[in-house]
């Protein structure tokens, strides 16, 4: 048992993602204590929506941090937040939610993101505020509710994001972060305050959006009765915290310049932190807030092991579920590059680096004598590629790129470990088994409780397991195939119009195998 009167040294992380809440506490020391996860779905009601119940998920950050507090055996410093980025919730007047959560994979507003990025000011938005014209953010969805559900659209009082609502019912302060802020499309990145022409265009004033706080500031403490469902005391200390993009690269210990983190579960992401906003002058990158003085630039695709999963179902359906291993087995059959085969692997549409719903997936250089193994390689070959496309654009963005750090469920696999590294043409860096986004949340919390220095900690207490060079003939042949893609999706932007111009009048396109995380 701890002693009473020593200062507490944990602090738990509470990861609030799109398919679950995951808590886990962490010591000074980056050691794992304790941890709990409570899942929830994700409801697609109709095409192009993917939303969730905010009730949900707040009984599940109320579960997770309960049991992680009951696993313990002292004192916590405090609880500090990681959130899945660009949710839209509207509340009334009395904090009470009005629509569900919309989340990033929802993209109803693909229309109105698509008016508002072919406008004159559409590229300046992106540059001015850090977020891409695109569905996923929440200016687009604002945009979308005052066009379709303009009854509904009066009736809000407060716009806010899952984790705002999350720190409205622990805390009753309604606050929001200016790493989430950085991620909605309606925050300028340069003055941290809400942008003028966004909020116009929104439809909205600066009253119904929750106050702009940094990510360390530190709230109160907990409601008589959060307090009660947590186990915690009152007087808690609650860290805002950041998005889970930004966290991920402190989770990593990918805080120092040209360090890039990359993560691919069931879609992908790659950032690198700097220590002054920009975006590229082409808008192929983001660029969110983590601290006052660090932000990360980098860019999210929608399509990673989600790709390999759709390669099972539709390609190898007799292996069943579970079948991961026998499909990269497959895969590995296949030479570097596919024998010429090349997959565009939208099958979620696509975010990075060209930031558009168009897209679709497509197989281009089909012949004869492709089988089975060609078409799986090139599935993974192709999510790879895009990866490649982004960190090209973290580049042109004037970035640095000395060392990547990677994560996610596909680095159990040795297969994508290489053709990560063979299509980056860089070593690739997997450190041991940090949880990513809650690591990073409970470090910035013991930053802003006064436990550690600096996050810049996270660089020494991230080990590293294993590094992956790349093999040079195959990165060669990713090299000189790499250009096609690019040139692929301008290629078949008029056919994706017209797919879509359709499609109407044909016949409906099949449901998704699984929902995006």
């Amino acid at each position: 048992m701890a002693d009473p009167d020593q200062h507490p040294r944990v602090v738990i992380g509470v990861d609030i993602g799109t398919t679950s809440t995951k808590s886990v506490a962490y010591d000074t020391d980056g050691r794992q204590l304790a941890s709990h996860s409570v899942g929830y779905p994700l409801d697609e009601p109709s095409p192009g929506y993917a939303e969730q119940d905010p009730l949900l998920i707040f009984d599940a950050v109320v579960e997770t941090v309960r049991a992680v507090v009951a696993e313990l055996p002292g004192p916590v410093a405090g609880l500090s937040f990681s959130t899945a980025m660009h949710s839209l919730i509207g509340l009334d007047a009395d904090g009470q939610p009005l629509t569900p959560s919309v989340t990033w994979a929802d993209s109803r507003a693909s229309r109105q993101a698509e008016r508002l990025r072919a406008a004159r000011s559409g590229l300046a938005l992106h540059r001015r505020t850090g977020t891409p014209v695109h569905p996923m953010a929440p200016l687009p969805k604002l945009v979308w509710f005052a066009e379709q559900e303009p009854k509904l659209f009066e009736r809000v009082a407060h716009w806010v994001g899952i984790k705002d609502y999350v720190l409205l019912r622990l805390c009753e302060t309604l606050v929001t972060d200016h790493s989430v802020a950085s991620a909605s499309g309606l925050m300028d990145i340069q003055t941290r305050a809400w942008d003028a022409e966004a909020l116009r265009i929104a439809g909205i004033t600066e009253e119904q959006l929750p106050q702009l706080v940094a990510t360390t500031r530190v709230l109160p403490g907990l409601t008589a009765e959060c307090a009660a469902a947590t186990g915690l005391p009152a007087d808690t200390p609650i860290v805002v915290g950041a998005g889970d993009g930004p966290l991920a690269n402190l989770g990593l210990g990918a805080v120092r310049p040209g360090v890039v983190a990359c993560s691919i579960g069931t879609s992908g992401a790659m950032r690198v932190m700097v220590e002054r906003p920009a975006v590229d002058p082409l808008g192929g990158v983001f660029c969110y807030a983590l601290t006052e003085d660090r932000w990360v630039v980098g860019g999210a695709i929608n399509n990673g092991g989600i790709v390999l999963q759709w390669a099972g179902d539709a390609l190898a359906p007799e292996l069943g579920e579970d079948s991961e291993e026998e499909l990269l087995a497959l895969a590995a059959r296949a030479p570097a590059g596919s024998g010429g085969l090349i997959m565009l692997p939208y099958l979620l549409s696509e975010r990075a680096p060209h930031w558009s719903a168009l897209p679709r997936g497509a197989y281009v250089g089909l012949t004869h004598g492709h089988r089975r193994e060609h078409l799986v390689r090139a599935a993974l070959e192709g999510v790879c590629q895009q990866l490649a496309l982004v960190l090209a654009s973290v580049r042109a963005a004037g970035n640095e790129v000395r060392e990547v750090r990677a994560s996610g469920g596909f680095a159990r696999s040795p297969l994508w470990r290489q053709l990560l590294a063979d299509a980056l043409g860089m070593p690739v860096r997997f450190p041991a088994g940090h949880e990513g986004s809650s690591f990073g949340a409970a470090l910035l919390g013991m930053q802003a409780l006064g436990l550690i220095a600096s996050v810049d900690v996270a660089a020494d207490l991230v080990r590293i397991d294993e590094t992956v060079r790349p093999d040079p003939a195959a990165a060669a042949t990713y090299a000189a195939l790499l250009p096609l893609h690019a040139e692929l999706y301008d290629a078949l932007v008029p056919t994706f119009t017209s797919l879509r111009r359709l499609a109407p009048s044909l016949p409906p396109e099949p449901p998704p195998t699984a929902s995006p995380m």
